[in-house]
């Protein structure tokens, strides 16, 4: 790839992320002016139109956006390429920041990071747990491991695999009263309800044609904990909700069993986010791909 041809890509990346000109050029380090023939010889060339102008913001057409998530991660993998012949011969040395949801991080990613510094003796790392997302920059973090979609399109993602979100109740539960047949069969049965969400008596479902939608349910027991919630639902207390990984011991166990496979809503993106650098710590870049290995096609 020409280096003329990559200052036009690393313009367009910056454009629709910036939102102006003027913006995308302070990013570059360039003139507004030279930002803008990028631009112009992108469009010519691919005989598109990529960027919509209105007074307000630059964004991107359709096309635009399709062509920008592309372009994007093959700037990413460019980056990364051109880091391993450069450090290649380098010992991995230095602090590894990562940041993680506050249960799945000690279950998934601990394990994975124990094994990656063992291979790395020269290497630390500290790993923050957090439900809520914080910006890396604000956060310190170098690796930011998230359930659910990008909230920042600035960031670099990587997909690690999916989670599914389940239903699921103690087979002596289902002994007593019954196995709901739809989700609108939840609001006369008992339901163990984890508060710390939006709208937590709603509880959405997934249709034929991709669309979901919610049902209400009647709690029995409340409470802001996960772990609390799930061992409710192990003792029988009522139908709850939980991602996969959280009860596969109880599976395992029979202690509960899955209902309403069938209108499970569609599985969230487990995803390594990072911020966009021209130059990837070998220390992150490694992890990230150790990460992505390990975890490979799972679903949890």
């Amino acid at each position: 790839m020409e280096s003329r041809s990559i200052t036009d890509l690393e313009a367009l990346v910056a454009i629709v992320e910036a939102g102006s000109l003027t913006a995308a050029a302070e990013r570059l380090d360039r003139s507004v002016q030279a930002v803008s023939r990028s631009l112009q010889s992108l469009e010519a060339q691919t005989g598109t139109h990529l960027i919509a102008r209105t007074t307000r913001r630059l964004s991107p057409t359709p096309a635009g956006g399709q062509f920008y998530a592309r372009v994007k991660q093959a700037l990413c993998d460019l980056s990364m390429a051109h880091a391993e012949l450069s450090d290649h011969a380098r010992t991995v040395v230095g602090r590894l920041a990562i940041s993680a949801p506050t249960l799945f991080g000690p279950h998934i990613v601990t394990p994975v990071l124990a094994a990656f510094l063992e291979r790395h003796p020269k290497l630390t790392a500290v790993l923050q747990l957090s439900d809520e997302f914080v910006d890396p920059a604000d956060s310190g973090a170098d690796v930011t491991v998230r359930i659910g979609d990008t909230p920042d399109v600035r960031l670099v993602a990587r997909p690690l695999g999916t989670v599914r979100r389940v239903t699921f109740a103690s087979t002596s539960y289902l002994r007593a009263h019954g196995r709901p047949a739809r989700p609108e069969d939840l609001a006369r049965h008992a339901c163990v309800v984890r508060t710390n969400v939006v709208d937590p008596n709603l509880w959405h479902y997934g249709q034929a044609e991709g669309a979901t939608y919610a049902v209400a349910v009647r709690a029995r027991i409340e409470t802001n904990s996960q772990l609390a919630t799930n061992e409710a639902v192990t003792q029988g207390m009522g139908i709850g909700r939980a991602s996969l990984w959280q009860i596969r011991g109880q599976l395992e166990r029979r202690e509960v069993e899955l209902i309403l496979e069938e209108f499970e809503p569609p599985p969230q993106p487990l995803q390594a986010l990072w911020q966009p650098t021209r130059s990837l710590p070998k220390r992150t870049r490694l992890f990230v791909d150790f990460l992505a290995e390990r975890l490979r096609g799972m679903t949890f």
